[in-house]
């Protein structure tokens, strides 16, 4: 495992127990980017980096009975917490790094990532592996429930031109990585990037 790796679940294992309790008001800004994805029912979606699983509920909800829904996250306290929430009723919960994921080439239909991309030890690299899992045409979501602004603030930063999330540097990674970006939303109430999978 890698630093970058161990920094990450060592952050979030000290965070999990009370996860939803600091962000407590997330639940309806994680089901409204869900359904900006345009799931059907029967489909086949990751939530990549899932952490204590909020987006579980939405995802099932949108894919219906038929569909899969598997949540992957790389810190076992963030699966054990969406397991004490009964989240892995909504969806398998795996334990598994999103840059090498044990799922099949073209297996789904979308992506949901929330707060994942600033984790990504090679964010173009990893990009193409979600790339990997999703058929051409399916979808992929970047989310996160407060914008960039509102999050440099909330962690005492300013915001830098260098930030992976920003507009001008977004669309080139994802073009890069497998991905076409189709709409960019960056505002204080939350960030969502939206991108379709090209062949």
């Amino acid at each position: 495992m890698s630093d970058d790796h161990t920094h990450v679940q060592e952050f979030f294992a000290a965070r999990a127990a009370d996860w939803d309790s600091r962000f407590p008001d997330d639940g309806p800004a994680h089901a409204a980017a869900v359904a900006e994805l345009g799931l059907r029912e029967g489909d086949r979606v990751l939530d990549a980096g899932c952490g204590t699983g909020r987006a579980l509920p939405p995802l099932r909800a949108a894919v219906g009975p038929s569909g899969v829904v598997v949540g992957v996250d790389l810190t076992p306290a963030m699966l054990a917490a969406a397991a004490r929430a009964s989240r892995g009723r909504d969806g398998q919960l795996l334990l598994a790094d999103v840059t090498r994921l044990p799922l099949g080439t073209e297996s789904l239909d979308a992506v949901f990532a929330a707060g994942l991309i600033a984790h990504l030890p090679e964010p173009a690299e990893n990009l193409r592996e979600l790339a990997r899992v999703v058929r051409a045409g399916g979808t992929l979501a970047l989310f996160h429930p407060i914008g960039r602004a509102a999050l440099a603030a909330r962690q005492g930063r300013q915001i830098t031109p260098d930030d992976l999330r920003a507009e001008a540097n977004l669309g080139p990674l994802l073009a890069g990585s497998g991905w076409r970006m189709t709409s960019y939303v960056d505002e204080d109430a939350r960030f969502l990037a939206l991108a379709v999978r090209v062949k």
